[in-house]
């Protein structure tokens, strides 16, 4: 993409907490700073990625260009990384992968969408796949209520991607779409294990009067819990249709949805007061 291209993107996706319109509406997209393999100065670009559980995998297609994008061969060089993703900027380590393994997760990517292998093909190359391992993103930068919303946005996101991932399911779902799934379930029980472990606790201490309205907010995450559930054992079906996800997802979708809007409109003020 020209340079002017890339840097329309990358503020619109800085500007709306990783969304942009345009030809990458509802695409996954993050921004990937790597070091100039001569210059040594940052260079970011915004890249398509794919969720892969506790990592995020980008694919060098470069647009089906023959050779491999700047970004890749800057990695190479030094495989430290800063990642954007809409609400957590972190360091990385990236990892190309190789052999069976970079095989095995290009088919997955292609399966479900199948112009990454439109992009090798027309490149003449194998395209490079590698994967972004974070260290510990920390909280979100701003007041802690801000945070809370933004990270609250980023679960919207992802279930609407999701949801239009699943609709645009062919006669079966295909092997990503399960992980982007199943990466959700574990980021929405990491988050709300979070809450009910320190957070809570610690604003109940604070402000006592919010006693019954965390009670119901634990309520509430033992109801996603089962929900998160219920969808990963619909996952570990070898033949779920896409119509049986996506009722199951728009369940999870309007429960949590209600969840999170109440949540914040409790706990959001009272955060960025302080």
């Amino acid at each position: 993409m020209p340079m002017n291209f890339n840097q329309q993107i990358i503020d619109e996706f800085r500007a709306n907490g990783g969304r942009v319109g345009g030809p990458f509406e509802g695409a996954r997209l993050l921004l990937l700073t790597t070091t100039g393999a001569r210059s040594g100065a940052p260079h970011t670009v915004p890249v398509a990625c794919l969720p892969d559980g506790d990592r995020v995998l980008v694919i060098a297609s470069a647009g089906g260009s023959p050779r491999h994008p700047a970004w890749y061969h800057n990695l190479r060089a030094d495989p430290r990384v800063t990642v954007e993703d809409g609400t957590f900027t972190y360091q990385a380590e990236a990892v190309v992968l190789t052999g069976e393994e970079r095989d095995r997760l290009f088919a997955r990517a292609v399966e479900q969408s199948p112009g990454w292998a439109d992009y090798e093909t027309k490149s003449g190359r194998v395209l490079p796949v590698v994967a972004l391992v974070a260290g510990d993103p920390g909280p979100p930068a701003g007041p802690m209520g801000d945070g809370l919303k933004r990270l609250h946005d980023a679960f919207r996101r992802e279930l609407a991607l999701i949801r239009a991932e699943v609709a645009a399911s062919g006669p079966r779902v295909a092997a990503q779409l399960k992980v982007n799934c199943l990466t959700l379930c574990q980021g929405l029980h990491v988050h709300h294990s979070r809450e009910d472990d320190f957070m809570f606790p610690a604003m109940e201490g604070r402000h006592p009067e919010l006693g019954p309205a965390l009670e119901r907010l634990r309520a509430e995450h033992a109801v996603v819990a089962r929900l998160l559930e219920e969808l990963r054992t619909l996952l570990a079906a070898d033949d779920v249709a896409p119509a049986v996800l996506l009722a199951e997802v728009e369940r999870l979708t309007a429960e949590l949805e209600a969840h999170l809007d109440y949540e914040e409109e409790q706990l959001v003020p009272l955060l960025n007061a302080g």
